[in-house]
């Protein structure tokens, strides 16, 4: 059938393209709980191990992603940056958010969030209508909120555990709970019901281009600024996916070098007398 078609062209279009931006920072970056929660949110804040039994293999993966991101996502990223306005490449993500508007309603019914639902739907309505197809938000100004929801974020919400980190090819990282949470929302998606596959896969990458050129220089800081680059990425997609499914609040700035450099070592503390010692203890002589 055409649709069954359209579905498979579109996931994969848009888990080979859209996924490349992930392996950077970006308005896209999640994290697992529960069966990680020690491993991951412990571990990327207090130094601790993540659950990435496959680390070779996937540091070989994200060096791959990266020249791909260095030779081909980011020259055309950079390019459309240098001929576009920052207005204009907020209107184009506001536009693609506008259409995601049913992933994230029905996620939102999903965990039991019936009102941020009912806010996604007032939402859709304003910008597709007062906000020109979406290319504007005045639903933000007008108090109605903006919710990031998926299935991956609700299968760890009904409980499921998120597996080890993984790298995909091209994709970037994720883990296996995330992966088919993509292929459901993929579905969710809607358009690939009535929207050629060719459409879907140039807009794909029109988006990803453009996600990618809002981050350009946070990337080269992030790079620059690493110890270890693969670790930065590792740990933030774990950090924030961790904060989506459980609705926290992101990491501030001032938490980042305990996430992904070694912490500094804890200084030992002053002595204290022994009271079963009547010699006086003085720091001087020490």
């Amino acid at each position: 059938m055409k649709w069954t078609a359209a579905i498979r062209v579109a996931a994969g279009v848009a888990l080979l393209v859209g996924a490349l931006v992930a392996g950077a920072p970006s308005r896209a970056q999640p994290v697992p709980e529960q069966a990680m929660e020690n491993e991951s949110e412990a571990g990327a804040s207090k130094g601790r191990a993540i659950y990435d039994p496959w680390e070779p293999m996937n540091r070989g993966i994200f060096a791959f992603n990266d020249r791909l991101d260095r030779w081909l996502l980011e020259p055309v990223a950079t390019g459309w940056e240098k001929i576009t306005p920052t207005r204009v490449r907020t209107s184009v993500s506001n536009f693609f958010d506008n259409l995601r508007f049913p992933i994230v309603a029905i996620n939102d019914l999903l965990q039991g969030k019936v009102v941020d639902s009912g806010s996604d739907v007032g939402r859709f309505a304003i910008n597709t209508t007062v906000g020109v197809l979406g290319f504007f938000d005045p639903a933000a100004h007008w108090g109605l909120e903006k919710h990031d929801e998926d299935f991956g974020q609700t299968l760890g919400r009904w409980g499921v555990p998120p597996g080890p980190y993984i790298m995909l090819p091209v994709l970037g990282p994720s883990t296996p709970r995330d992966a088919a949470g993509l292929a459901v929302d993929t579905v969710l998606g809607v358009t690939p019901f009535f929207i050629e596959w060719y459409i879907l896969a140039g807009a794909r990458i029109f988006d990803t281009v453009n996600d990618r050129s809002q981050v350009l220089q946070e990337v080269r800081d992030a790079k620059q600024s690493s110890v270890d680059y693969y670790g930065f990425v590792r740990n933030a997609y774990l950090q924030r996916r961790n904060a989506q499914v459980r609705d926290s609040a992101e990491t501030g700035v001032e938490n980042e070098d305990d996430l992904y450099f070694n912490p500094e070592p804890t200084p030992n503390p002053e002595p204290t007398p022994d009271p079963g010692n009547p010699e006086k203890h003085d720091p001087e002589f020490d």
